[in-house]
This record gives C-alpha cells, structure tokens and sequence, in this order.
C-alpha cells in the first residue's frame, strides 16, 4: 500500500474501502461491451451466416440504447437508490452477453445484445454517481481516476485473451461475460447503499415531476451546462483517434496492421497512467480549471501531431498525449459533475452527462467520415484524413477552452 500511495498520492487508501472494490468489479464489465466484441466481428461473419458489414449491427444494436435509457436510469436510482439499478444492470449485460454464446440465429444476437445494451445502462452511470456520493474533493477524484485507469487496463488486456479464446471456438469471448454473474452476486450481498444525505439532514425523495423538473432547471444553469458539454468533448477526440488509427498508419504512415495495435496499446496504457494521476494533478492546483485547459491542448495537439507526421514514432508521442489527456479530463470531468447536484439529482445528472458523451462518440466517426468525404475529390484520402484529423484536433481544443471560460465565468452554484 506505501507503494501505491507513492505512485497514486495520499488518497490511494480508497482502495481499501470494500464498496469501492465492489465497484470496480462492476467496472471490469463495463468497458467490455465494444473491445471484447470489435476485434472477432469478422469471425462471427461463418457461424451467424452473414456478411462483414452486417455483423457490425451487434455494435449498433448495443450503443443505440443506452443513449435513451441512462437519463432515465439516472433519476430512477435517484428515486430508488443506486444499487437495485446497478445489480439489474448487472444481471441483463450478463444474460445478454454470454446468451449469444448459444445461438447461431442473427437476429436472436441482435436480440441479446440490446438486452446487453440495455443492462450498460445500469453500469458506469452508477458506479460513477455512486463514487460521488461516497467521496468528495480531491479523494473523489481519485476514485474516479482509479476507476477510469482499471477501464484502459481491462481495455488493453481482455480484447487479447477474447481474439485468443475465439481461435478455440467463437463462442468463447462471450461466455466472458458470465463474469456479470457472481459480481451480481457479490454487490447483492456485500455492497451498502452510499449514505444519500446533505450536510444537514436526510435526502426527502421527491415526486417524480419535480424530481425531472428539478433536474432541467440545473442544466439550465450555465455553469453546469457548459460542463454537460464539456465532457463530451474529449470523447470526440478519443474516437476520432480510434476510427482513424489504421487508416493514418496504413495510408499516410506507412505502416502495419501491427504497428496500429501497437498504437491503440500505447493509448490504453497513457490513458491508465493519466487516469491514475488525476487526484493528485488535482491536488497540485487551487482549482481544476489548469489541468483541464492542459488535458485538452494535450489532446488537441497528440491528434494534430498524429495526423501531420509521417512516421511512426512521432505519431506514438501523439497517441500519448491523446491517451494521458484524455485519463485526466474525462476522471476530473466526472468529478465535477458529481458534485454540481444535490444527492436526490445526482444520478439524473450525471446519466445526462454520460448520456451527451455516447451521443458525441456516435455522432463522431459520421462527421469525421463527411469531412473526409467531402475533401476527398479534392485533396485524395491521404490528405484529406490529415486535414480532418488536424481540424478535429484545434475545434475541440477551442470548444473544450472555451466551455471552461463560460464555466469559469459563472458563479459556483451551491448544491
């Protein structure tokens, strides 16, 4: 543990807190749903009988509804506490899951995974909202950040064990996902509600149209509007690199297939390493408004440099200044969300929060792709990625700077 307080700083003893173990057990499944899945789609095209582009339907069909659902799951756990939602959660990312395992009908894995889809819902939003009313300050951050770096880590490590598993047999990286089984189990028993009360007496629940009209009157505030937005912003930046990554490597670089992996590994591990660090960053300044600026000019910058250099080692250094700003900005975004709302509004809107940053992962690779699309005629595809890739990288820089400033400019809203 003295080990760990040197690397993580003073308020690494959270992770001796059981609740918070149990948490990031629940975050073992979460980052799962995309990479255990992404990396064998075309190994699926021969058991389920279909083409390669209808097999990416099982990442649409996960992805599409969480970006409904988590708001609404949001004010639920604040109506009925986090831990009904995280163990229902829980149970439906498992049973859709590993359910395709024993099926070879298309349209039945189409069917589980949005069950799956479904059951994400109740994961990362909670675990999230759960570490704010748990923690607070520069140890929440961390918590956050801890959480985040075991993202990257799992991140880095499963997608590897499911393209080994799927050699044996395709089935295999799905039953994976029985892991959600004795982890229901385990935040079932062992898992305490986080203590749901302000500084001066118990949390009232309220009706539900308050509760809803409530928490749209705290996103009208600007303060906490402009930081909604914000963190969508480094999402943006992180997909942009993910759905471009093979296509600079190949086209512009040069490269191999391999040297992409190898890209995608060095972001994981910068974004484990930033993550980890962002209560202590935070700690170092009187406020969070430095290190953000600093996260989103080292995202920005990592994305430019990616997409100007033309070979492989310069472009590693941009991936790790992608990697390591986007750990620090999305934990210390977190953190401030959750502590924007009073207790009884708090998952409502940190799930909105959430909720805005699946739309701009979704909504990336589409107006990426159109940019791309409309400078090709023009500039060939080579020049047309680095353009697009350059642009990405100093509009975000600006919109993130510029939510910041808006944010900075209000006065703190007290919960």
């Amino acid at each position: 543990m003295a080990a760990l307080g040197t690397l993580l700083g003073k308020d690494s003893d959270v992770l001796r807190d059981r609740n918070f173990q149990l948490l990031l057990g629940v975050n073992l499944l979460a980052p799962l749903g995309v990479p255990l899945v992404s990396p064998i789609l075309n190994s699926l095209t021969g058991p389920f009988g279909v083409s390669e582009a209808t097999t990416g339907l099982l990442i649409s069909f996960y992805t599409a509804p969480p970006i409904l659902l988590i708001p609404l799951v949001g004010v639920l756990a604040d109506r009925y506490g986090r831990k009904p939602l995280m163990v229902t959660g829980i149970l439906l990312f498992g049973i859709g899951g590993a359910g395709i395992a024993f099926t070879t009908d298309f349209r039945v894995a189409l069917g589980l995974r949005l069950v799956q889809g479904v059951g994400f819902a109740g994961l990362t939003p909670m675990i999230i909202t759960a570490i704010g009313d748990s923690y607070r300050g520069t140890r929440e951050a961390t918590a956050q950040g801890l959480r985040f770096m075991t993202s990257g880590i799992y991140q880095a490590v499963f997608p590897l064990i499911g393209g080994a598993l799927v050699v044996i047999a395709w089935q295999y990286p799905f039953l994976l996902y029985a892991m959600a089984f004795p982890i229901a189990i385990a935040v079932l028993v062992w898992f305490e509600e986080p203590a749901r009360r302000e500084d001066d007496g118990e949390v009232d629940t309220m009706p539900p149209r308050q509760q809803v009209r409530e928490l749209f009157g705290l996103l009208s505030d600007p303060r906490v509007l402009s930081l909604v937005l914000a963190r969508g912003v480094p999402m943006i930046v992180w997909i942009g690199f993910l759905t471009y990554n093979s296509i600079i490597v190949d086209r512009i670089i040069g490269g191999t297939p391999a040297e992409a992996g190898l890209l995608v590994t060095i972001d994981s591990i910068t974004l484990a390493l930033g993550a980890s660090q962002a209560g202590r960053i935070s700690d170092i300044f009187d406020n969070r408004f430095v290190p953000l600026v600093l996260g989103h000019v080292a995202m920005g910058g990592g994305l430019t440099l990616m997409a100007v250099v033309s070979n492989l080692l310069p472009a590693a250094v941009g991936v790790a200044f992608i990697g390591f700003g986007f750990g620090v900005t999305l934990s210390l975004y977190r953190s401030i969300v959750t502590g924007l709302a009073p207790t009884e509004l708090r998952g409502g809107l940190v799930s909105v929060a959430e909720s805005f940053g699946r739309v701009t992962s979704s909504a990336t690779p589409i107006m990426m792709g159109a940019a791309v699309g409309l400078l090709v005629p023009t500039l060939g595809l080579a020049s047309a990625v680095r353009w697009t890739g350059i642009g990405v990288g100093v509009v975000t820089t600006v919109i993130g700077i510029g939510l910041l400033v808006v944010a900075r400019a209000f006065r703190p809203t007290a919960p």
